[in-house]
């Protein structure tokens, strides 16, 4: 979850550039893409333990070109580390998708036609400044064969 400011700078770029009947979930960044509903309890536990101390810093720090769409991409050592433990704590039932080396990006477009995603890159890209992003939590979700239902929500207050 982000805070605030780029909670709502996010969103807009995502309502913006996102084909509107794919827009199922608002802007996120993805720790995991499926994790099995067995560890739910779990996962809610080590999240409201990450939770508890301060918020991770990190940077929106460039465009990234998905073929057919846009992010942005994101570092942050501290959610690697988060990611890392979670990753750690869950061997064994984690998809390939999810074994693979994380990539954190933000998507802000994705599933157009390819012309139309370079476009996008090419005019973000002039002007691009990296920024800091504030996060502010950490949630799940469930997929439901097309909308996502939130299930926990945890904020940093360390």
């Amino acid at each position: 979850m982000f805070g605030d400011g780029d909670n709502g700078w996010l969103q807009e770029m995502r309502r913006t550039h996102f084909p509107p009947e794919r827009n199922q979930v608002p802007a996120h960044l993805t720790l995991f893409h499926h994790l099995p509903p067995g560890v739910e309890r779990e996962l809610s536990q080590r999240l409201a333990t990450y939770a508890a101390t301060p918020a991770p810093r990190a940077t929106i720090a460039g465009v990234i070109d998905l073929g057919a769409g846009t992010a942005f991409r994101v570092e942050s050592e501290e959610l690697e580390d988060i990611r890392y433990a979670l990753a750690e704590a869950f061997r064994g039932l984690l998809i390939p998708q999810d074994q693979a080396p994380w990539r954190p990006h933000i998507t802000i477009q994705n599933k157009v036609d390819p012309k139309e995603a370079k476009r996008l890159q090419q005019q973000l890209r002039p002007t691009f400044q990296p920024r800091p992003l504030a996060i502010k939590g950490l949630a799940s979700w469930r997929y439901m064969g097309g909308p996502w239902e939130p299930i926990r929500s945890h904020v940093f207050r360390g």
